[in-house]
């Protein structure tokens, strides 16, 4: 009965509210021209739905076929949201909205469901899949609105290693501010990157592999777009494997160029929707950073399906091995940290002789050992990754009981220790000369100028502001100067439609993500990582898998976008104690990796290195080296298998230049029906675009929710430069 799918407008709970719901869904049809799709093993019933703003719809009927010649608008199209793969749903930021009903641009709202599996249907039920906006009659002071830049005149040439497709076009109206991305492309699409370019510097929007759920992400939140300046993007593809050259066009033989940028603007000026084609001057992309020649791992499970059904391949994971290391013997207390410098030596923070115990504090967390004295034998060792051997040892007589360390751009060591309740910046020549000094030695506090066993460091390479997790006994990540001075501090993000946060439960590792000026939390007794925009420390994302097993010990991240991280054992839970791989963007587990031989029993850090990745385990005083090989080198280690093109590094092949768009000059176009546009060039007869697959303690051993469902962005203030 089409009666039971709920459809139409529900108003707020509240009457005197001007907010109320739209719900929009298919109204019980069973899909019928749909044969020809083989569903993907991990595919649900749905494979992808856009939602488009239009000034007149294609049909007048409440539903209609869109695998013909009809698309979702008889005129112009403007995406307003798209949805595939079991993406997140996303909320617009506060005070934001797209402006729909009839005296708008976008009088009609058509809901666009491409099915992925036929034989769901074989009950002959009826589908009500859809989706439900907010809405408010309360006008916003921000107004919404989607820039798409796209290629039209690129071609793949078989077996090229690597083709680009560049769009660039000078922004010509009132500031814009975007806060959210998505990328576009077909099967040979490795990797799409968006760009403001101003005064020659190229600031990253977004970017991501295609072959991930095409669903809308956070871009960089201090990003704006104002006259002048540049909007820029670069596609690229892989002609390997294929004999015959591929072009932009509108079936799934073909390819597409596009990345979108969700934008908003000052409500008296808003403009819903703008386009770009030009594939800009050649000298401009030369200039452009190498981040957009790198192609961004993906794991067989993550990769979508096209309207065919048949599963794109893109990079492939194998398992991970351990390596035989260290060659030579390596004497060590509790390994509690562990660091890379910039001459690529591992760089250990152990505890020699000392241990934490169940009586090393009291009830108000003061050091009960201090009769010990510190720790006599070195604490520090800068390690060769090769074959472990020691190459430099310092830290004699400064720690009582270490725990995090970090190196700075100039190969000083942040550490922390637990006993102290400081934080030290110390020389990294060996002289143990103390740069730095936070917090006061022996005394926990919860001020700006006291820490209670703080966890660790992580350093802005570009700033230098320094970042500590504090602690076991407080539940706070503290921002400094890179002279140490107190700057602000922050608590734990809400992930959950009610708002409601639930504080940390020691924040115990940090990363940072340079490339996106992110910081990472590992929550341990939470089982979660939470990641927060370093300047602010505005909430971005919570990680949280039921392959943690609740315990989250450690993370570091890599600049090919891929966060390492490592668990340990709960009583509450039976999840093995092992290392994970994940894709930061999407936050999908590729692999996991623990000890051949042996089992973890309690990995406490970790730490990215040119090739992999180095586990500290507290426990059995030992660390573990795992390698990253890569498959088109031989390499006799195990390690995580990545297809690179031509060993990463990357040629680029200049794109055509000119077509029917040359003479545009970079202008940002208002309007544009994809569909007619592929229809009457290069001899299509599909009305492509409309039709298209879119997406797609330590104390330690201590025996005293699942994923984020939405991605939640935030309104920047406006403002005239950034």
């Amino acid at each position: 009965d089409p009666g039971d799918c709920p459809s139409g407008i529900r108003p707020d709970q509240d009457f005197t509210s001007s907010n109320f719901s739209m719900d929009i869904r298919m109204p019980g049809v069973t899909p019928a021209e749909v044969m020809d799709f083989i569903p993907h093993a991990n595919m649900d019933t749905v494979h992808h739905m856009l939602l488009f703003g239009c000034r007149k719809p294609s049909s007048i009927s409440s539903y209609w076929d869109c695998g013909g010649a009809v698309g979702a608008c008889e005129d112009q199209s403007s995406i307003m949201y798209a949805w595939g793969r079991n993406a997140p749903s996303t909320k617009l930021p506060r005070d934001v909205g797209f402006l729909v009903g009839k005296n708008s641009k976008m009088p009609y709202l058509v809901l666009q469901i491409h099915y992925g599996d036929i034989k769901a249907f074989r009950d002959h039920h009826r589908d009500c899949s859809g989706i439900t906006l907010t809405m408010t009659y309360k006008p916003q002071p921000f107004i919404a609105g989607i820039y798409l830049l796209l290629s039209y005149n690129t071609v793949i040439p078989p077996g090229n290693k690597v083709t680009n497709a560049d769009v660039a076009c000078d922004y010509t109206s009132f500031p814009i501010y975007p806060f959210a991305f998505r990328t576009h492309t077909h099967h040979l699409g490795k990797v799409v990157t968006g760009y403001r370019v101003r005064n020659g510097e190229w600031t990253l929007i977004g970017r991501q592999s295609p072959q991930l759920p095409q669903a809308f992400y956070p871009t960089n939140k201090d990003v704006n777009v104002q006259y002048g300046d540049t909007v820029a993007a670069r596609c690229m593809f892989t002609g390997e494997n294929m004999t015959t050259a591929t072009s932009i066009g509108s079936t799934s033989n073909d390819e597409m160029c596009n990345f979108y940028i969700m934008y908003y603007m000052d409500r008296k000026h808003a403009i819903p929707f703008m386009t770009c084609m030009n594939p800009g001057p050649k000298q401009l992309f030369q200039h452009i950073p190498a981040e957009a020649n790198i192609p961004i791992p993906v794991s067989p499970d993550m990769m979508h399906a096209d309207e065919k059904g048949c599963l794109l391949q893109s990079q492939k994971w194998k398992k991970v091995e351990q390596v035989s290391w260290p060659l030579t013997s390596l004497q060590l207390g509790q390994v509690s940290g562990l660091a890379y410098n910039t001459h690529s030596y591992l760089v250990v923070f152990h505890r020699g002789d000392h241990r934490w115990g169940a009586n090393s504090f009291n009830l108000q967390e003061r050091y009960q050992e201090r009769f010990l004295g510190p720790i006599q034998q070195s604490t520090i060792l800068v390690v060769d990754p090769d074959v472990g051997a020691v190459m430099k040892a310092s830290g004699r007589n400064m720690f009582y009981l270490p725990h995090g360390i970090t190196t700075d751009k100039d190969n000083n060591y942040w550490l922390t220790d637990v006993a102290l309740h400081q934080v030290f910046k110390v020389s990294g020549n060996g002289r143990d000369r103390i740069l730095v000094a936070l917090g006061e030695a022996f005394v926990p506090g919860s001020d700006s100028g006291h820490f209670c066993k703080p966890t660790d460091v992580a350093v802005d390479s570009k700033t230098g502001n320094v970042f500590v997790s504090d602690g076991y006994c407080n539940a706070r990540i503290l921002k400094f100067s890179p002279e140490g001075k107190y700057l602000n501090e922050w608590g734990a993000g809400s992930a959950s439609d009610s708002g409601r946060r639930i504080p940390f439960q020691i924040p115990h590792s940090l990363a940072f993500i340079p490339d996106r000026q992110e910081l990472c939390v590992a929550d341990r007794e939470n089982g979660r990582i939470q990641c927060f925009i370093a300047e602010t420390g505005e909430f971005v994302k919570e990680i949280k898998k039921e392959e943690f097993g609740g315990k989250v010990f450690a993370i570091t991240y890599s600049p090919d976008g891929l966060l390492y991280a490592v668990n340990g054992v709960s009583p509450h839970h039976s999840a093995p104690v092992r290392g994970f791989v994940m894709n930061y963007y999407s936050t999908g587990i590729l692999d996991t990796f623990q000890p051949e031989k042996k089992e973890f029993q309690m990995p406490h850090d970790i730490v990215e290195s040119i090739d992999g990745v180095y586990v500290g385990d507290l426990d059995s005083r030992q660390i573990y080296k795992f390698t990253l090989e890569k498959s088109h080198r031989s390499v006799k280690k195990g390690g995580i298998d990545v297809q690179q093109l031509d060993g990463g590094e990357l040629k680029s092949e200049p794109s055509s230049v000119g077509g029917i768009f040359g003479k545009i000059r970079g202008k940002a176009v208002g309007g544009l029906n994809l569909g007619n546009f592929f229809v009457s060039h290069r001899g299509y007869t599909r009305q492509g675009f409309d039709q298209l697959s879119t997406e797609g303690s330590d104390q330690e051993r201590n025996n005293d929710s699942s994923d984020s469902e939405y991605e939640e962005f935030s309104t920047l203030p406006p403002r005239s430069s950034s």
